[in-house]
């Protein structure tokens, strides 16, 4: 992967947040470090669930930005912060939702990843998506990797290498304390919880938008 060394996990969640709201919510991007803490530490739409304080966060910008992974936009009081992975991954509109959710939620199968990006690009069936993940398993510097099925599973999961190799073990994920959803009911509230963490983020960007303002 064209960087220059392996991220921690506070530096890709603030990659995925910021390449997210870029997105979805293009009218408060570049993002005040207030709103990318909250996008950091939303409930929904974020595997695993993080708590990182304003100060982690600018310390992560900073780290990013001594490798122009990330940059400050200049003209304003209130600082915003925009990615620089287009460019330096090469990402089209297809590629960028598939490496969004892989940022924010870690290894998926195609169906999870095509179900889970429609808000960024549609995919008209995971074979469109499996497509998108042999393109960027390829060449000289693969962007992601296929993980060994794991037991039970039909699918098998792929992964990011941002952070270097992933563990590719086939033992069954951990158990998780809270109670499963299933099926229909579980996606739609997904979705719905997905949104009121954009709201959320949007009017803290707008705060700090009308603050800069004045």
């Amino acid at each position: 992967m064209n960087l220059p060394r392996p991220l921690d996990a506070v530096e890709v969640r603030v990659l995925g947040c910021l390449l997210e709201k870029q997105q979805l919510t293009p009218e408060y991007y570049p993002l005040t470090v207030n709103a990318l803490v909250a996008a950091c530490n939303q409930l929904s739409s974020r595997e695993p669930v993080m708590q990182v304080t304003e100060a982690e966060v600018r310390a992560t910008l900073d780290r990013l930005a001594e490798h122009v992974l990330v940059w400050r936009s200049a003209g304003t009081r209130v600082d915003r912060w925009a990615h620089n992975l287009d460019r330096r991954l090469g990402l089209d509109p297809p590629a960028k939702a598939i490496i969004t959710v892989l940022f924010l939620r870690g290894p998926q199968t195609p169906g999870e990843l095509k179900g889970r990006a429609e808000r960024m690009h549609v995919f008209a069936a995971p074979l469109d998506v499996e497509t998108v993940l042999l393109r960027l398993a390829g060449g000289t510097e693969p962007v992601v990797v296929e993980l060994a099925r794991q037991p039970g599973r039909k699918e098998a999961r792929w992964a990011h290498l941002a952070s270097g190799q992933p563990e590719t073990s086939t033992a069954p994920p951990a158990p998780i304390a809270a109670p499963a959803r299933s099926g229909e009911l579980a996606d739609r509230l997904e979705r719905l919880e997905a949104r009121v963490e954009e709201l959320s983020a949007s009017l803290a960007a707008l705060r700090s938008h009308l603050g800069d303002g004045g």
